[in-house]
């Protein structure tokens, strides 16, 4: 059974920066995808930018531009670099992980970490 670490996120005044790493356990597969997503109280999970083991990315167009996603496939973590954040940012980001190569869908993946929160104060 695979688990996601998140790590990073907390508190900073809107147009600062923060990090989010992801590390995958048990994570044995080749070929795979890992993503952050969102989600606010009352709110729909939201992707927010994936990554995938033959290189590609993709991002929400809420984020284009001021997050980027790098993933470490040797290692097998995803780090997410936010800047310029908004207060429309804060939210809890969670990773997740998909055996396949799958799109920015929640339901695509089915691995996840507890999440970590990211408040973006105005």
């Amino acid at each position: 059974q695979m688990h996601l670490f998140e790590s990073g996120g907390g508190s900073v005044p809107a147009g600062g920066s923060l990090r989010l790493s992801c590390a995958a356990s048990e994570f044995t597969d080749n070929v795979y995808t890992m993503a952050w997503f969102r989600q606010t109280p009352g709110n729909l999970r939201e992707g927010v930018a994936l990554g995938t083991s033959d290189g590609r990315t993709a991002y929400a167009n809420s984020v284009k531009g001021r997050f980027t996603v790098s993933l470490d496939s040797s290692i097998r973590s995803l780090t997410l670099e936010m800047s310029n954040l908004r207060p429309e940012d804060t939210a809890k980001y969670y990773c997740a992980a998909s055996n396949w190569f799958v799109g920015l869908r929640p339901e695509d993946f089915k691995y996840w970490g507890r999440g970590t929160q990211v408040t973006v104060s105005a």
